[in-house]
């Protein structure tokens, strides 16, 4: 094991344990590396590579502010491992569909789910239920080029996915969501008319997030399932 990587293994233990509560500022570099016996370009490198996983927000200077706070954004991490991973071509367009299709029929089933029983938290499920609508409605221009459709329909399933409630699916899908859109496009650029899919694909919407506001899980479900391969059909992915 590196150095860093020791470094790492004790950050995780104290966290695990309860050492360090979101928001609280670990040790200096200095501290920990006395504490953990390494040197202290280790322990940087170390807190690098947790700010990047979305662990700690580090800041520099002598402030109050300065230094290593713990945090939690588990979107940031996975977002971005699993970027890398389609960018490097390991992670080909037809495990991206099967995946999406496997989380997206979830959450849809589940956020219809949260409708359907008046969740305690009916305010915030109102509130995302609003914005899929107004991101419809945005996408309802006759004038909007195909990027900016693409766009559009990206942050309108992360919404559905994020009326699950469920944080990790959320941040794989987060994840994902560069690899939709670059499938998307490659797909929708080999259409024989962009205009008819896209008429096809608002109706689509309208009736998966017709059925989540009805509480219709398992309509939902199935609607997000067709909408999805069958774009994966039709552009001959």
């Amino acid at each position: 094991m590196r150095t860093h990587e020791r470094v790492l293994a004790r950050i995780e233990a104290d966290l695990a344990a309860g050492r360090w509560a979101l928001g609280e500022r670990l040790p200096g570099e200095r501290v920990l590396a006395e504490e953990l016996g390494v040197s202290r370009p280790s322990v940087r490198e170390a807190l690098r590579v947790l700010e990047a996983m979305g662990i700690v927000r580090t800041a520099v200077g002598s402030g109050p502010d300065a230094g290593a706070s713990v945090i939690d954004r588990p979107a940031a991490g996975l977002g971005a491992a699993v970027r890398l991973h389609v960018a490097s071509g390991t992670l080909a367009v037809r495990d991206v569909v099967e995946t999406r299709v496997l989380l997206e029929t979830w959450a849809v089933a589940e956020a219809a789910g949260r409708v359907g029983a008046g969740s305690v938290d009916a305010q915030a499920v109102d509130a995302l239920l609003t914005e899929a609508s107004g991101l419809l409605d945005r996408m309802d221009d006759p004038a909007l080029s195909a990027t900016a459709f693409h766009e559009l329909d990206a942050s309108f399933h992360l919404v559905l996915v994020r009326l699950a409630g469920n944080a990790l699916v959320e941040a794989v899908m987060t994840g994902l969501r560069g690899a939709v859109e670059s499938y998307v496009a490659a797909g929708s650029a080999g259409l024989p008319s962009w205009e008819t899919t896209a008429t096809r694909l608002r109706a689509e919407h309208r009736g998966v997030l017709a059925a989540v506001g009805a509480g219709d899980g398992a309509g939902a479900a199935r609607a997000v399932r067709e909408h999805i391969e069958g774009f994966y059909r039709e552009a001959g992915l």
